[in-house]
């Protein structure tokens, strides 16, 4: 028995609010009809949609497909219009999802030592510690709303720590983060101030640090004061280049986290037998759910509904579809990983899935360089939560219940839950 979406009987339109509300049978329809579809995006933009999960992992990995816009060879009413808005007037483009190896390459090798198993693991107890923290400021309540106040907070902090971001400037980083996240399917403008604000506060804080910079590193030190050591000493990482390293951690690693946290809980909360699956094995101790569970989590509604942009450098086929150079591409990781010829029973959540080599933090150079962090989180997050709350139940129907019709990421905008409060811990 399968949960298979009823398939639209004609080409669905897509990026409406309807279609962020379910996306999962327009895609069906797109792999099944038209694997490779040309679209225009609400920007204006034309765009291919790569939607199975073969001609994904291709894409992804494709070296015909660049990761520099200035590659589109669209129109130019909509070159300017891919991207995160307002990095371009932040001069916050040189980063990870913008460039291409050999600087891609040179910069992933200077921030990827701040995201080692080893690194990852010695963050735990912080991680730990301000999941506690969060569910104690709600725990007596007997309600919250899950998003805003702890699937939202919690990367910021963690990644904030992570980059050095002193501890009275975190909440600022909070109320920057939290314009991108209301405005994710609206107007640009209010992500592109917070941009702006958070590039001049990142200048700022680089200079700082570069200033009170000790001779030699100290154990556990900063990623921020590790990137300013880095081009200091020969490694020819700009001040632009620190910055706009600093900032895509921020904007990728947090909301993606967010994402995680809050389709998996509400992905768990309307799957009553597999949450209680989870919750018994959490109650014996054992963790190996957990694991596998997270992962199912990510390919069943991955926080990541389309991997970010790709233009194509020369001409190439995907799926039998003739792509020209400059045309922009965008592989659709939720599609791929409901590909029912990758898995089995793909519209299932089946947290003891075994068979799961899922796309949801992608594939190739390009994969996520901070999801050993992102699943430490998660982990820590829905652990934590079914533990200390074991009777969390939605307050409202999943009907009332928003999402976020951005392009790239795809997660709900609240998540009212309540739980029998807490008499202390």
């Amino acid at each position: 028995m399968t949960d298979q979406p009823a398939l639209p009987d004609a080409a669905p339109e897509l990026f409406t609010w309807e279609f962020a509300s379910d996306p999962y049978p327009a895609y069906a329809w797109l792999r099944e009809h038209a694997p490779v579809h040309r679209t225009t995006l609400p920007s204006g933009v034309e765009a291919w949609l790569v939607t199975r999960y073969a001609d994904a992992r291709q894409a992804l990995a494709d070296v015909r497909l660049s990761k520099n816009p200035a590659h589109h060879d669209g129109p130019a009413h909509a070159r300017g219009r891919t991207g995160i808005p307002g990095e371009r007037k932040a001069e916050l483009m040189t980063h990870l999802l913008n460039i291409d190896p050999p600087d891609h390459t040179r910069l992933r090798r200077l921030v990827s030592k701040a995201f080692t198993p080893r690194r990852v693991a010695e963050f735990a107890p912080r991680v730990q510690e301000l999941t506690d923290r969060l569910i104690d400021d709600f725990a007596q309540r007997g309600s919250a709303d899950l998003i805003h106040e702890f699937a939202f907070p919690l990367p910021i902090y963690a990644i904030c720590d992570l980059l050095g971001v002193p501890r009275e400037d975190q909440d600022d980083f909070r109320d920057w983060a939290g314009m991108m996240i209301r405005h994710g399917g609206g107007p640009r403008g209010g992500v592109a101030r917070s941009v702006k604000k958070m590039r001049g506060y990142l200048a700022e804080l680089i200079h700082r640090k570069r200033e009170a910079l000790p001779a030699e590193p100290l154990p556990g030190e900063d990623l921020l004061s590790g990137l300013i050591r880095a081009s200091d000493h020969g490694e020819h990482l700009t001040e632009n280049e620190a910055a706009a390293m600093a900032f895509i951690l921020l904007f990728a690693g947090f909301e993606t986290t967010v994402n995680l946290i809050g389709n998996g809980t509400y992905a768990l909360l309307t799957h009553p037998i597999q949450r209680e699956r989870l919750k018994a094995s959490l109650d014996r101790g054992e963790h190996a759910l957990l694991e596998t569970g997270v992962e199912e989590l990510l390919r069943y509604d991955g926080p990541v509904e389309l991997a970010t942009w790709r233009f194509a450098t020369r001409p190439l086929t995907i799926g039998g579809q003739d792509i020209a150079p400059g045309d922009p591409v965008l592989v659709v990781l939720a599609a791929a990983d409901r590909d029912p010829q990758r898995f089995a029973d793909p519209d299932v959540l089946d947290l003891s899935r075994r068979d799961n080599q899922h796309l949801g933090y992608g594939h190739g150079i390009h994969y996520c360089l901070g999801a050993p962090l992102a699943r430490l989180e998660g982990q820590t997050a829905l652990a934590t939560l079914l533990t200390r709350l074991p009777d969390l139940e939605l307050a409202v129907v999943p009907g009332d219940l928003r999402w976020r019709g951005g392009l790239i990421m795809r997660g709900l905008r609240t998540l009212p839950v309540k739980f029998t409060p807490a008499t202390g811990r």
